[in-house]
């Protein structure tokens, strides 16, 4: 089997999509559980004017659980990796900012009491923050992959 054949395989495509909706909504249910540690989290990056913070910190856990859910169900799905696409690259963005600025931030992920590690294992989790993000991304390409050869396919036969 070819490369091209194993990474568009529908056994791999629907693992892939709903790995990446359980990761999602695993990482929604904690700040959907505490939106002001949340909203301090999102403070903690320095980028938001403080009139976005509390909004974003009640409306971006709700959209990635949404995102997550269509993947795992199967519905949406287009749309649902387009979003989650824009969350993950906002994330990388943000965090590359603050390691820039050697601001060693907890990212607010998974783990929103993450406190008592000194500003080198901040550091480092953040560039972990980072592979593991682009891994997602790497998903999500090979979720976009199989649709489109699916549809080239379809065209061809």
């Amino acid at each position: 089997m070819r490369i091209r054949e194993l990474l568009s395989h529908p056994w791999l495509t629907v693992r892939v999509q709903i790995a990446l909706g359980a990761i999602f909504v695993a990482a929604a249910l904690p700040k959907i559980a505490d939106p002001p540690s949340f909203a301090h989290m999102i403070y903690n990056y320095r980028i938001l004017p403080g009139g976005l913070i509390n909004i974003s910190a009640l409306v971006m856990p709700w959209v990635e659980i949404l995102a997550g859910l269509a993947l795992i169900l199967g519905v949406w799905v287009k749309p649902a990796r387009w979003i989650i696409t824009l969350l993950l690259v906002t994330f990388m963005i943000a965090i590359a900012i603050n390691l820039g600025r050697d601001n060693a931030i907890d990212c607010g992920c998974f783990d929103l009491a993450a406190a008592g590690r000194t500003h080198e294992e901040r550091i480092r989790d953040m560039w972990l923050v980072i592979v593991r993000d682009v891994g997602m991304l790497l998903m999500v390409a090979q979720l976009a992959f199989a649709e489109r050869l699916q549809r080239w396919d379809a065209v061809v036969d």
